[in-house]
């Protein structure tokens, strides 16, 4: 299983990213995804996940309606949309998949909002 982050950089307040995640390994249409991020100083917290056909996604309370998880499973790739950006959505970004039993994470991608 490999995932592979991408899409991450410094965005001004108020701007968008969309981040991507590239999985190989597995049977990716077969599995529910997450995206993660982390903070400096502070713990890794969940933002949302989606189900394995697209169908049905999850979001912590905090996103507000500005974060959107979507995937395109022809082409193996899970992605995270980003809007009204703010200084305190600065992280690293992770996404990440159950499969077996054990739990896959990708390297990260840094997101860092500053003017």
């Amino acid at each position: 299983v490999q995932l592979a982050e991408s899409g991450g950089g410094l965005v001004q307040p108020g701007g968008s990213l969309r981040l991507s995640c590239a999985a190989s390994g597995f049977s990716f249409s077969n599995y529910a995804m997450s995206w993660f991020r982390q903070a400096p100083g502070k713990e890794r917290e969940l933002i949302g996940a989606i189900a394995s056909n697209g169908g049905g996604t999850h979001y912590a309370d905090f996103v507000q309606g500005r974060f959107i998880i979507s995937r395109d499973n022809a082409k193996n790739t899970m992605y995270l949309q980003i809007n009204s950006l703010k200084p305190d959505d600065t992280a690293v970004y992770y996404c990440t998949v159950g499969v077996e039993n054990r739990r896959f994470w990708g390297q990260g991608t840094q997101v860092t909002v500053s003017s």
